[in-house]
């Protein structure tokens, strides 16, 4: 069966990804996604994209608002540019996205399949079915209004699609992922994220599959008009059947404060990277630096960035910390830092270009910085979260800091020197 990996809530959020945020978004997602298959092949890429905690981290740690639903369109966004230049390279493929785009994805996968040799019918009908178990065998009150479809050239895929409900100001997100898939109607999820509703009908678990043969029987004995007059008739006159409940998953809560708080981060881990780039960063890691204006601030957002290219599913539960990469670009935790986002997009590059001519040292040595990082966390101590974002904020213009109200000017007390009244 596909493995069911976990829940979350996501607090639905208006608003445009802008062009100077949505362009990049698409660099970084493609150097990381270049670093996870470099590394560790397709295949994994397509399981860390079917882990809703990943899926978050990775969303947050490229500017995105790190709680919202916002970053599910945004990722699938940003992949679909990013890496459709780099399509015939990795041999991976984004189709569908948000709205129209997302009833595109048949043919979108027709003609991938046509260009490269897989099956693309076989690959629609299973687009086709996912969207119909999420949208009518799974009635949890979320209306489906996005469906990305991210399959490679040995036609394993992964789906991650979403729904809204209006009255609640909530989304869900849904998972899918090929790996191991026997049946598109008993179990299929590697994940759901999103609140608990109350009572949902559920016809894709393993325990209702009497319910799905009777239904069946139902249909050919008596026709669906006869169906809908014995429904009104039993509605609420009859209890459903109590069934045992199944295992308990991860559940991720995303709450609706915009802010980021002390209780959203795990702050030994932040405190474990920012000691890896202060402490280890200038010593350790000087080819990095080779890189003209790389500091330790780069070398902060690029512990954070390898540890989304190199950490273990356990190292995601709290995608708050990675908004502390890059920001955000709501001005929570702070205004993205451009100058830094640059960087790091930057060296990540360099880092591939040298691996792909058989010179893996810079790209270690990224993962080294992850490898150090965990390892002072046991032990590295810092300022507090808040101290921390203070500090972020004072000197955000100093990064060339952005946010969707502008860039971020200097702080009040060294006004006059922008305007040129102190040397």
């Amino acid at each position: 069966m596909a493995r069911r990996a976990g829940s979350a809530d996501l607090p639905l959020h208006t608003g445009r990804v802008p062009t100077w945020l949505r362009q990049r978004m698409a660099r970084l997602g493609a150097v990381i996604t270049q670093a996870i298959v470099h590394h560790y092949g397709r295949d994994e890429f397509l399981r860390r994209l079917a882990h809703p905690f990943w899926f978050q981290s990775f969303g947050a740690v490229m500017g995105m608002d790190w709680h919202s639903s916002g970053i599910t369109t945004s990722v699938i966004g940003a992949l679909k540019r990013g890496l459709g230049p780099l399509s015939d390279e990795l041999g991976i493929h984004v189709c569908g996205g948000r709205g129209n785009h997302s009833r595109q994805t048949p043919q979108e996968l027709l003609a991938i399949g046509e260009n490269v040799g897989f099956d693309g019918a076989a690959l629609a009908q299973a687009s086709r079915l996912v969207a119909k178990v999420d949208s009518a065998a799974v009635q949890d009150g979320f209306d489906l209004y996005l469906h990305g479809f991210i399959v490679t050239d040995d036609s394993k895929w992964v789906v991650v699609q979403q729904g809204m409900n209006g009255e609640s100001r909530l989304a869900r997100r849904y998972h899918w992922l090929s790996e191991d898939l026997q049946s598109f109607v008993e179990t299929p999820h590697a994940a759901i994220d999103g609140r608990n509703q109350g009572e949902i009908v559920n016809l894709t678990d393993q325990r209702a599959g009497a319910s799905r043969r009777g239904q069946l029987e139902l249909l050919r004995d008596l026709g669906p008009d006869r169906i809908v007059q014995e429904v009104a008739a039993l509605e609420g006159k009859i209890s459903p059947p109590v069934v045992p409940d199944g295992p308990l998953l991860p559940h991720l809560v995303m709450p609706t404060h915009h802010d980021v708080r002390p209780k959203d981060v795990m702050i030994r881990r932040l405190h474990g990277a920012l000691a890896a780039a202060t402490e280890r960063g200038p010593s350790d890691f000087a080819e990095l630096l080779l890189v003209p204006g790389v500091g330790a601030r780069t070398v902060r957002s690029l512990a954070m960035v390898a540890e989304v290219v190199h950490g273990a599913p356990c190292r995601f539960a709290d995608p708050a910390r990675f908004s502390l990469a890059h920001g955000g670009k709501d001005r929570h935790p702070y205004p993205v830092p451009i100058k830094v986002y640059d960087k790091t997009i930057e060296v990540l590059k360099a880092a591939m270009t040298n691996a792909k001519l058989g010179n893996d040292e810079r790209l270690d040595a990224i993962r080294r910085l992850d490898e150090q990082a965990r390892c002072l966390e046991r032990h590295a101590g810092g300022t507090s979260l808040t101290d921390f974002i203070a500090g972020e904020r004072q000197r955000s213009h100093k990064y060339g800091g952005r946010s969707v109200f502008g860039w971020e000017p200097a702080p009040e007390a060294t006004k006059a020197d922008r305007f040129g009244q102190i040397p």
